[in-house]
């Protein structure tokens, strides 16, 4: 069926939103949207002869008519009446289009999409136009990533997605809508976001903004894991509160994962098999967070978390070093065992005087203690394999950190057309206590052998303070065309105090260290005034900011004499312009420079020598990094019945002045001494393209998802104090296919490879040229009824591992699940690579080395949990049915 839209005087009405419902129930048959030409298409399947078809259009009356249902038909130009303001009798009609496209929101109408009864928000922005929802519960929508979730414009638990897409039940979401990412102040002063990142706002339904949910999970399994977890949302019109709790040693954190898979997930596996694996970590975790508001007037909002985690590492490396006439070859095994206790609280104070004027006020700390206890043995060999040095290392580490930060925020708004003042502080304080028990024992064995014996106490402090005040003033030079005048300026105060004690003969930690020990201090004071001009009208928005960074570093050596001062000029740049062609088609471009510090461990010039093969020194004469960075991207997306099609494609291509690289020199006992310097020439650049398409005919769903991406960049650093630089291509095509019958079953295969290139100045005969290959094959059924068993494969083969190394791995986690009571109760049997093949092996290539590492990481295992939910809405708790729900 297809029409055109236009209003009473012809002209096309572009992204009004049409669909068709059954007369008797009301149920969505179909939707699409118009396109430039006011031009529209319905596609689908039903059995129905008649229909009812709803247009609407924002200003416009909504547009009503019964309809033949005919394999083909065209029903000509549609007009459209322009909405009538003057109110008589007024009627309410609850009626809602499934998509509808505003200026700068995308709206989305969740009953009009169906989903298995008791889905959540993940399993409902599956179902989507344009939403996409990788293994990891990674977002995009339109080719743009999700960073934030909001329900009912309050942050859910933090600033983590995952919880509210793995937690919200779909049965309470009323609509979501799709915006640029903003700040509470943008969001304020009515400024643009981001375009680059989204934000979905989820609207609970009115009947169900009262009430809790919640859910627990307890597993046991072989090999002594287990799981526990909890997680309870109590909710009455503006107030909310959650509560989590959990235990698990299958480094999982408990909060985000999968109702298919449980906490075993699909990222924790999927980063074994790309080498990101830390270990195996018993971490238990609690929290809560709350939020209200009152008159419209006041606002509080807080949560706090406290987290506890214990993990061992062992690893086993093999390493070639590359040097510009010689190579040696280096080997060590590293185990380690770290407690980390942790707590973190935010609140949020906010004050409306009135409609032009609020206040806000967000204190927040972080304090932590670490005790860790770690053993390493390492040796060097020449080019012929002959031994050189070993050592062996053991340092036992407590570390106690807190930091302590807030932030005050002054708006006033002028008016109604965009005008406003904002005036910001913020002060932060960072306390670092580290006190080391370190001892090492190093043989040397050319020239004249020795031994070398280190037994010390490393007493070492850290604290900074910063602040910083900030003033905005924004002008209406036009409609739609703004001026701001802002001024920044920041000051902070580092200091590092490094007390080292030898053992004396009695193994008292009497004797100080003066060689060896610190005691600096930096400041650092950073102005930035810019001004900037803006303009936002329709299709267009375009902006520039112009300004200076100027930065004064002051290090002294309160230990004695020695000192400096130094003060850069940078230019401050950020250009962006982009052009909406269509109302779901954008191009942008844009270009910033930043600049960037040293950090005060690379600025002070004292011997660190705590690994006794490589000693660091820093280098007080090092400049601030500046970056240039250029980006460019193009979108489209077409709405169609049941589905729709993309493209999303982007460029980027950086420079980098005065980048701090490291200069390592090696001496004949293959010792490393390493500091730093300023380079130029480190450039990369890369671009993507991503096409997508869906169809969704009744129950039945098909999409696909082609990628291909690439990426260049150039390195320069120094290779035993000789410069050099390398250049690395990669190029990664890919493509990821879904079929699925809802109540049913969900196929998601998917294939990918990298094609690796780099080129060395140095020692060309070690450039290197390999593919990695990656398959995966995600299967999910929904039958027999309450039944629902899911199989999660992936392939990955490794072009570069050295011979004795596995190159290759199948990751198989099965998971089958049986629902009853209601289905409130989940009994699962989960199976973690079912083939027991998983291997940490990887292959690091770097400017001047080639490294191997096997890694301890979390094998085979099989697990058997149980699921408990509850919900109360509105008073009245929730026994799902088979079906699915309706409008």
């Amino acid at each position: 069926m297809k029409g055109t839209v236009t209003d009473p005087d012809g002209v096309a009405l572009e992204s009004a939103t049409v669909y068709l419902e059954r007369i008797a129930d009301s149920t969505l048959v179909t939707y699409g949207i118009s396109d430039q030409n006011g031009i529209f298409k319905l596609e689908g399947n039903t059995e129905v002869k008649t229909a009812n078809l709803f247009i609407s259009y924002a200003g416009f009356k909504p547009l009503k008519q019964q309809v033949e249902i005919k394999e083909e038909s065209d029903l000509g130009q549609i007009k459209l009446k322009v909405q009538d303001n003057q109110l008589d009798e007024v009627v309410v009609v609850a009626n809602r289009a499934p998509v509808v496209l505003k200026k700068d929101t995308l709206e989305f109408n969740a009953a009009s999409f169906e989903t298995r009864p008791d889905a959540n928000l993940e399993e409902l922005l599956k179902k989507l136009p344009g939403a996409e929802v990788d293994s990891d519960g990674a977002i995009t929508i339109n080719g743009k990533p999700i960073t934030r979730i909001l329900v009912n414009g309050k942050e859910f638990f933090g600033n983590d997605p995952k919880i509210a897409t793995k937690n919200l039940p779909k049965e309470i979401i009323e609509k979501l809508q799709v915006v640029d990412t903003k700040s509470r102040a943008q969001e304020f002063t009515g400024e643009a976001g981001d375009s680059e990142n989204k934000t979905i706002n989820i609207t609970i339904k009115k009947d169900k903004n009262k009430g809790y949910f919640a859910r627990a999970t307890i597993g046991g399994g072989t090999n002594e894991r287990y799981e526990m977890s909890g997680i309870g949302n109590v909710f009455k019109d503006n107030m909310r509160t959650t509560v989590l709790a959990g235990s698990n040693n299958i480094n999982s954190s408990g909060f985000d994962f999968d109702d298919i898979y449980g906490m075993m997930g699909r990222s924790g596996a999927r980063a074994v098999q790309g080498g990101n694996n830390n270990g195996i970590t018993k971490a238990e975790t609690a929290g809560i967070d709350y939020s209200n508001d009152w008159n419209d007037t006041y606002e509080a909002s807080g949560n706090y978390y406290f987290d506890r985690s214990n993990t061992d590492t062992r690893s086993r490396t093999e390493r070639e070093n590359i040097l510009p006439d010689t190579t040696y070859f280096s080997s060590s095994e590293n185990s380690s065992n770290a407690v980390n206790t942790r707590h973190r609280a935010n609140v949020r104070f906010e004050v409306e005087f009135d409609t032009l004027t609020r206040l806000s006020f967000s204190p927040r700390f972080n304090t932590s203690k670490t005790r860790a206890v770690r053993n390493r043995e390492a040796s060097s060999s020449d080019g012929d394999r002959d031994l050189v040095n070993t050592t062996e290392t053991v340092d036992q580490e407590e570390i106690y950190n807190f930091e302590l930060q807030n932030d005050l925020d002054f708006i006033k708004r002028f008016g109604s057309r965009g005008a406003f003042l904002r005036l910001n502080f913020s002060q932060q304080y960072n306390n670092q206590e580290n006190d080391n028990f370190y001892f090492s024992e190093s043989e040397f064995f050319v020239g004249d052998p020795r031994t070398e014996i280190q037994d010390q106490f490393i007493d070492e402090d850290q604290q900074e303070y910063r602040y910083s005040i900030g003033a905005e003033q924004r002008f209406v030079l036009a409609t739609d065309f703004f001026m701001d005048l802002n001024y920044d300026f920041s000051s902070s105060k580092s200091t590092n105090k490094r007390f080292i004690y030898d053992a004396d003969g009695s193994g008292n930690y009497t004797v100080f260290n003066d060689s060896l020990s610190s005691n600096f201090e930096v400041r650092t004071f950073v102005n930035r005034p810019t001004v900037g001009l803006r303009y936002d009208h329709e299709a267009w928005r375009i902006n520039a900011d112009v300004g200076l960074i100027n930065t004064v570093l002051k290090n002294e050596n309160l230990f004695g004499t020695g000192g400096f001062d130094n003060s850069f000029n940078n230019l401050s740049i950020r250009t962006r312009v982009q052009y909406e062609l269509q109302r779901s088609k954008t191009v942008s471009i844009n270009y910033i420079t930043n600049a960037n510090a040293p950090s005060i461990n690379q600025l002070q010039p004292v011997i660190d020598q705590t690994n006794p093969l490589n000693v660091v020194v820093g280098n007080p004469a090092l400049r601030p990094t500046f970056n240039h960075n250029i980006n460019a991207d193009f979108r489209s997306f077409n709405f169609a019945a049941g589905g729709g099609s993309g493209i999303f494609s982007s460029f980027s291509l950086g420079f980098t002045e005065n980048q701090v690289a490291q200069v390592t020199t090696i001496d004949d006992d293959l010792r490393q001494t390493t500091t730093y310097a300023n380079v130029d020439g480190k450039r990369s650049a890369s671009a993507r393209v991503f096409y997508t398409n869906s169809t969704r005919k009744e129950e039945k769903e098909f999409r696909y998802r082609l990628s291909l991406t690439g990426s260049y960049d150039r390195n320069v650093g120094f290779n035993n104090a000789v410069l050099f630089n390398s250049d690395q291509f990669r190029v990664s095509p890919g493509v990821r296919l879904t079929f699925a019958i809802q109540d049913f079953f969900e196929l998601n295969p998917g294939y990918s490879l990298t094609y690796n290139k780099t080129d060395f100045s140095l020692n060309p005969g070690r450039n290197q040229e390999f593919i990695n290959h990656t398959a995966s094959f995600e299967a999910t059924t929904f039958w027999p009824k309450n039944v629902v068993f899911g199989n999660d494969i992936s392939y990955n083969y490794n072009g570069n591992v050295s011979p004795g190394f596995q190159n290759s791995s199948i990751l198989w986690n099965t998971s089958l699940g049986y629902q009853f009571l209601e289905e409130k109760a989940t009994l699962k049997i989960k199976v973690y690579d079912l083939l027991d093949q998983v291997v940490d092996t990887r292959r690091i290539t770097g400017d001047n080395f080639v490294q191997d590492t096997n890694s301890l990481i979390l094998t085979q295992y099989a697990m058997l949990s149980f699921t408990y939910k509850l919900s109360n809405f509105g008073g009245a708790s929730q026994n799902r049915g088979r079906g699915g729900y309706r409008r």
